[in-house]
């Protein structure tokens, strides 16, 4: 999009009021390259992730970038192996910090909200909490190493206290000893040596080495030699921190160059965060909404606001263009609003195709246009020896070279600053060339012959600005549909002009166009009734559907009493029915027990008859109840290997692993457990949209199915510790919650081995000894971070 309709929008004096919402400079740098998108795919993209980082701060209130600074500097000095200084280290750790509070902040759900796009974008930040939690513990702030850092330099630092303390008595020992001898009974340090400040008149009676005097000579700054030896071992000492520090910075730099590229990724996307948030604070200040991108040119925006003016003071303006008109001409007063409606409709355009939410009413519709032409203001130039007129005019040829079907176009006084009547002539015909190119035109103008213009071409439609007669000021609200009247005569009678002149000047004027005149307000008290109607139409609109989403509500919430309740009902059922069966089976029992006391083979054959029917009636009204397919889901006719279904008795999903026998019994799997189960008992899994979401992210990053156990048996300690580490990075990917790793019971010198790995692995949250169902002290029940 050319660059000189954006200055002449002012669209910079919105990317410098963005700027004042981004915490880092790099933010700020992505914003001042900020331009509209060159497709419609990435602008409705760009204006959704500004919507779900604005729905995010209102949820969960402002996001974590608390730490975050610009570090590009200290990156690139990293990744060509230099070492960092410790406020570079601390500003990294801190934007570690930021990216991982930044991925529970997202992670971090209420009910069932999704923000596709900033999950995303967030997928990709990789928590390293080791390096984040080394630097914090080595450094303390921007120019101080913490004693902790090293157990050496911890060493250091209590040795130089210790002599310090010593050289400190001592020196005080020596100033009592030479205190005559002394300018002043204080002592001070030159290059980092303790010295005692000696008249200069006595330096022989002080033996020891001159390290400087005072301006005017009088006195000499003295190391006695009872000192030497401390101070040249507080030095050494002081040179020992010293490298030990430089030996910690490096260990850092190291560990920062081994991970700059997890780095650089968690940079970029927290700078890109940084600049989606501050759209989405902007969009705030502004009360601004999400617009519907329109690709057919069509413009709809409803009660649009200029976002650079007071918004105590702005008037909200309502256009509308390329249903039934793709041209717009607006007349009207000066001071009337008309350059301001021009600058409004172009600047919410720029905004809304940069991204950016628009202050406006929800539902308005902004038209994606690849080029945004607008010839706004008095643009006269000395320099270059140009009229106002010849300043326009260059700009149009600009323009009329340019401009396609793709295009919106904004003129302000089209034609002006020439002769009226050629002025208008060129008006009509630079508006004609550029309507029969499909281009969508907005211009304003004082010509009368541009208002009959619009009333006689089709695709062309008159608009005004409301002008008060009775206050002789603007309303600076837009009336589409109707031109201005010109209210010359009203306006100079309210002034006090005498009426005698004013009806000599009516004289000179046809009737025709009187009429007209008089036309033109008829139609604007009608429009302005028309447009009040609709807003009191709108308002019970609203009313009615507010009410109407209130008793959805309400229905929804009793359905789901009511499944609730059912599904109760069905469980009480059950109860029920495995009661009688267990009676009817023990009645029965009795019954067998009393034929072998003496009843004959007929009697037995009715008995088992009447037991078959009486199985037969409760198994079937169980299935009825139990197996409901509302309920628990399809019945299964064939399953295979590997396939996820789910267990009503269970109340969870299993996996089948093996294959149903001549009796109909699978073999499932359901956690550590592997149970026997009919076919008859299994059902189609149901997928909730988390699972749907997850598996679409292991598909998007092809993840390996990851088992929920590990079998450690038959393996050595270095081998089990290898195997160990792999496969908890493996299930921390996979995002398993619980696995259970099986070392058995033996000697236990397998299972310590493990416990002391997990005692600090990164990955793991906490670990315990399996219980009785689970395997016992033969595995290890692991739960991931």
């Amino acid at each position: 999009m050319n660059k000189k309709s954006l200055n002449t929008l002012e669209f910079y004096k919105i990317k410098d009021i963005l700027k004042g919402y981004c915490k880092t400079k790099a933010g700020k740098d992505i914003v001042g390259n900020l331009e509209p998108y060159e497709n419609v795919y990435e602008v409705k993209k760009h204006l959704k992730e500004t919507k779900e980082a604005l729905e995010l701060i209102t949820r969960k209130g402002n996001p974590p970038f608390e730490g975050v600074y610009d570090v590009r500097e200290a990156v690139s000095r990293a990744s060509k192996g230099s070492i960092l200084l410790p406020i570079q280290l601390l500003r990294i750790a801190g934007i570690l910090k930021s990216a991982r509070k930044f991925k529970e902040y997202i992670d971090r759900k209420d009910d069932e909200e999704n923000f596709e796009i900033i999950e995303d974008i967030c997928y990709g930040l990789i928590s390293i909490k080791p390096l984040e939690d080394r630097i914090f513990m080595c450094i303390v702030s921007e120019n101080e190493i913490s004693d902790n850092a090293s157990s050496t330099l911890y060493n250091i630092r209590r040795s130089l206290k210790e002599k310090t303390s010593s050289i400190k008595d001592k020196v005080n020992s020596l100033m009592r000893t030479y205190s005559s001898y002394l300018q002043e009974i204080i002592y001070t340090i030159r290059g980092e040596r303790y010295v005692l400040p000696v008249k200069s008149e006595h330096k022989s009676m002080v033996p020891g080495l001159v390290h400087d005097q005072s301006a005017t000579g009088a006195t000499l700054f003295i190391e006695p030699m009872g000192l030497v030896n401390l101070n040249n071992e507080i030095k050494e000492l002081m040179l020992k921190e010293k490298a030990e520090i430089e030996r910690i910075l490096y260990e850092l730099s190291s560990r920062v160059y081994d991970n700059v590229s997890a780095i650089k990724n968690n940079c970029d996307i927290m700078w890109e965060l940084d600049f989606i948030f501050a759209k989405a604070k902007f969009a705030s200040s502004l009360n601004g909404v999400c617009p519907l991108i329109n690709e057919h040119g069509i413009i709809d925006i409803i009660e649009a606001r200029h976002p650079l003016i007071d918004a105590t003071k702005v008037v909200p303006t309502t256009v509308y263009l390329g249903k039934d008109f793709k041209s717009l001409i607006i007349t009207g007063p000066n001071t009337g609003g008309k350059t301001v409606t021009l600058k409004t409709v172009g600047l919410l355009h720029a905004m809304a195709m940069s991204g950016l939410m628009i202050p406006a009413k929800e539902n308005s519709t902004v038209g994606f246009f690849k080029e945004i032409f607008a010839d706004i203001g008095d643009e006269q130039s000395i320099e270059q020896n140009l009229s106002t007129f010849s300043s326009h005019m260059t700009n149009i040829v600009n323009i009329i070279d340019k401009a396609d079907e793709e295009s919106l176009i904004l003129f302000d006084e089209l034609g002006a600053g020439t002769d009226p009547t050629e002025g208008a002539a060129l008006a009509i015909a630079i508006l004609e060339n550029l309507k029969k190119r499909g281009s969508k035109i907005i211009a304003t103008t004082h010509y009368s012959e541009l208002k009959g213009y619009a009333l006689r071409t089709k695709s062309v439609e008159n608009a005004s600005v409301e002008f008060d007669v009775e206050t002789l000021k603007p309303t600076y609200r837009l009336l589409i549909g109707i031109p201005g009247k010109s209210n010359a005569f009203e306006i100079s009678k309210r002034l006090g002009l005498p009426s005698y002149v004013i009806e000599e000047a009516k004289k000179s004027i046809s009737s025709d166009s009187l009429k007209f005149e008089d036309l033109i307000q008829n139609l604007q008290e009608k429009s302005i009734k028309a447009a009040n109607d609709a807003r009191i139409s709108e308002v019970l609109k609203s009313e009615a559907e507010e009410i109407k989403d209130k008793y959805e509500k309400k229905l929804s919430s009793l359905n789901n009493i009511k499944e609730k309740a059912m599904a109760e009902a069905k469980r009480e059922a059950r109860s029920i029915i495995r009661e009688a069966k267990d009676e009817a089976d023990k009645i029965i029992k009795s019954i067998r027990e009393l034929e072998i006391k003496g009843y004959n083979s007929k009697t037995r054959q009715e008995i088992e008859q009447y037991r078959k029917k009486l199985k037969d009636k409760l198994e079937g009204l169980e299935e009825t109840i139990s197996f409901s397919q509302n309920d628990n889901g399809k019945m299964l006719k064939y399953v295979n290997e590997g396939d996820e279904v789910f267990v009503p008795s269970l109340n969870q999903k299993v996996i089948v692993i093996s294959k149903p026998d001549s009796k109909g019994e699978v073999q499932v799997q359901a956690g550590i457990m592997k149970i026997n189960l009919n076919i008859k008992d299994l059902r189609q899994a149901k997928h909730t949209k988390e699972d749907k979401r997850i598996k679409k992210r292991e598909a998007k990053l092809n993840f390996k199915k990851v088992d929920i156990s590990l079998d450690l048996r038959g393996m050595d300690a270095e081998e089990s510790i290898y195997a160990l580490d792999k496969y908890l990075d493996e299930a921390y990917m996979a995002k398993l919650e619980e696995v259970t790793i099986i070392h058995g019971k033996g000697t236990g010198v397998l299972r310590k081995a493990v416990n002391e790995r997990l005692k600090n692995h990164p990955q793991v949250k906490n670990y315990r000894l399996g219980e009785y169902g689970e395997g016992g002290t033969g595995v290890t029940i692991v739960r991931i971070k």
